[in-house]
């Protein structure tokens, strides 16, 4: 499958396009979307008055609250034409329904097929799909879709139990992996403790999902390096979301998630919704392109992030997204420093003693944040804590409360079985 000329078109010749496709995505939503043709009457927006990305601006943005209030009035076409329902994970308020109509689904196959290309996945590659695909979860049938649509085979194994892994791996010698990153750890570990060469296995490469690989200088994280340690594979990151039906994935040369522009408009804003033009990290707003079902205009995702615009030398000139800084909501004012969880959590796994943790933040007395870290460790002593906190200190400036819990403690809540990820963040925040 050849990747979209539009990828490979000057700066130019993208905007160009994205604004053709923008002036249809609006015009469609005007006359087809409950929600969006009630806001445009209440604002008095003209839709044909929206010509440039610039304009985009003069446009109320979409929160995530106003999606889960309004669920139903977003979608614009009858319920019989859904082929597809889909929730979003709901890991920060109430999930939300997406209805796919057969073209969304034929949409989102086109865009896994054009993001596993760029991470280098071709026809006649295996691929295992360690992820789940029921569940009315999104990732799982694009991870198939877009697969199929390339050619490529699929083994539909689904998340956890390292022995049936190993099993499917070593009989059908697959070449590549879609998983989350932190699980590779336990198939090392699995492998090491059964006598699996794993790094003579067929397996060349894995598609991580759910969490980041990169420092924002896209250098490898804790996480990330302690795989490459041990396993010499190629790991690529991916950014996607449910709301998106879309994904940003990295190319062989690790610098951010590459833009697909005939899928999707992104920005960056900051906290008064307005354009961040100096280069710095802000909340990405999207706007979709060719959705049928559910199309949504500036939505604010919630997730911090850095754009880059310069060319990459795998020859695309889209932009690309730089790492996720952090969730808007779950950012952390703790004794004058701003953290978000995942520099806490990077910190964490630089420690090799740390099995498990939970990270959980309250408001106290005086109204401000406390952070509260319960982790598990093969050998926990006060050397241990104390050297913990120094790095925190050394690293992050602050030092939160730690304390040793039990594997059982912190595993039970985790591994919640109605969670589809592994939970190590509580905002208990009033």
């Amino acid at each position: 499958m050849n990747i979209h000329s539009i990828e490979m078109a000057s700066a130019a010749e993208i905007k160009k396009h994205q604004e053709r496709e923008l002036t249809e995505a609006l015009r469609y939503a005007a006359a087809n979307s409950p929600y969006y043709k009630r806001l445009f009457e209440k604002e008095n927006i003209t839709v044909e008055d929206i010509k440039t990305l610039d304009d985009l601006q003069q446009l109320p943005v979409t929160t995530k609250e106003q999606l889960q209030e309004f669920n139903d009035d977003f979608l614009c076409v009858p319920k019989s034409q859904i082929i597809d329902y889909t929730t979003t994970s709901g890991t920060s308020g109430r999930p939300v329904t997406f209805g796919l109509t057969d073209k969304d689904l034929d949409r989102l196959a086109y865009n896994e097929a054009i993001s596993f290309v760029c991470s280098g996945i071709q026809e006649g590659d295996v691929v295992q799909l360690m992820t789940t695909i029921d569940r009315r979860f999104m990732a799982g049938l694009a991870y198939f879709l877009g697969l199929r649509k390339i050619k490529a085979g699929v083994i539909r194994v689904g998340a956890g139990v390292p022995e049936l892994q190993w099993d499917s791996i070593l009989k059908y010698n697959p070449t590549y992996l879609i998983t989350v990153p932190s699980f590779l750890l336990k198939l090392i570990e699995y492998a090491e403790a059964h006598g699996i060469d794993y790094n003579n296995s067929s397996i060349k490469g894995a598609i991580c999902i759910g969490e980041p690989l990169r420092n924002q200088d896209f250098s490898n994280n804790t996480l990330s390096q302690k795989i490459k340690d041990k396993w010499d594979i190629k790991l690529f990151s991916t950014y996607a979301s449910t709301e998106m039906s879309t994904a940003f994935a990295e190319c062989e040369h690790s610098c951010g998630g590459h833009h697909h522009p005939e899928l999707i408009i992104p920005e960056v804003l900051d906290e008064n919704d307005r354009p961040i033009t100096d280069g710095s990290a802000g909340e990405l707003v999207v706007t979709t392109l060719g959705i049928e079902g559910m199309p949504l205009i500036r939505f604010k995702t919630g997730d911090i992030v850095q754009l880059h615009h310069e060319p990459c030398q795998c020859g695309r000139n889209s932009l690309r997204v730089g790492p996720v800084v952090g969730r808007k909501q779950q950012m952390i004012k703790y004794k004058g420093t701003t953290l978000y969880p995942p520099a806490m959590i990077d910190l964490l796994r630089s420690f090799p003693q740390i099995q498990n943790y939970i990270i959980e933040i309250s408001t106290n007395d005086l109204g401000t944040d406390e952070i509260l870290i319960r982790a598990v460790a093969a050998n926990p002593t006060d050397a241990l804590l104390t050297e913990i906190k120094d790095h925190f200190r050394a690293k992050l400036r602050v030092t939160p409360k730690i304390v040793f819990a039990s594997a059982e403690e912190v595993n039970g809540i985790m591994f919640n079985p109605m969670s589809r990820k592994p939970i190590n963040f509580i905002d208990n925040r009033n």
